[in-house]
């Protein structure tokens, strides 16, 4: 299925290609991504496990609050944080008391270190790691880290501005739509059927992944 009709969509209901262009995401360069210490990394892997089921803007009015709390979010500390810290952390009003997500931060944290003595540093992985192969860095997240399923990891990445898609309800019902996609969405099936479609319309465009993803959701009438 060719992206250009959906590109046209998408600047007809965004008033105009200028319109459209300024809501696409900023895509950071390999040398940015690799220039973000370990430590925003996981202060953002945190965020976007934060934010999930919550009021975003919530968790964002409170993150200098987290960002003190969990004093700056140095990886080699928090991997092998002690117990009674995560229990008091949970009882702290600076930061939104989930003991449940407050434990996720040592295992992500061990994530990054052990990504960081692969590759020098998750931002080199990152920067590595190519945007035609995403459902593999997906899957990649959800088995090493903690609640990084569904659309939590891909939240993130776009985040820190790695080159990717975002599975959101009207981008799926975009590659429904297109007949593109059929499996349950979540699913592994799911994920590798997004990948291809993205990465013809790659190929068709040339466009950048985060892009792509923007312009169908904006495509769509919801």
């Amino acid at each position: 299925m060719s992206f250009a009709a959906i590109h046209d969509r998408a600047i007809s209901r965004k008033g105009g290609p200028d319109s459209l262009s300024a809501l696409l995401p900023r895509v950071a360069t390999p040398v940015e991504l690799t220039s973000l210490g370990d430590d925003r990394y996981l202060a953002e892997l945190t965020r976007c496990v934060f934010r999930a089921g919550f009021v975003w803007r919530v968790i964002d009015n409170k993150w200098p609050g987290f960002e003190a709390a969990f004093d700056g979010f140095v990886p080699l500390y928090w991997q092998q944080v002690p117990p009674e810290v995560l229990e008091n952390l949970a009882g702290d009003d600076r930061i939104v008391r989930n003991l449940q997500k407050i434990r996720t931060v040592p295992e992500n944290a061990r994530m990054v270190v052990e990504a960081a003595r692969e590759y020098g540093s998750f931002g080199n992985m990152l920067a590595q790691w190519p945007s035609d192969d995403q459902a593999g860095l997906l899957l990649w997240l959800k088995r090493h880290g903690a609640r990084l399923g569904g659309n939590t990891a891909q939240y993130f990445l776009r985040m820190v501005g790695w080159d990717g898609f975002i599975l959101s309800q009207d981008v799926l019902a975009v590659l429904r739509l297109e007949g593109l996609l059929d499996a349950s969405p979540g699913s592994k099936k799911a994920l590798l059927q997004a990948q291809s479609a993205f990465n013809d319309w790659h190929r068709e465009t040339g466009l950048r992944y985060s892009h792509l993803s923007k312009i169908a959701s904006c495509s769509i009438e919801r």
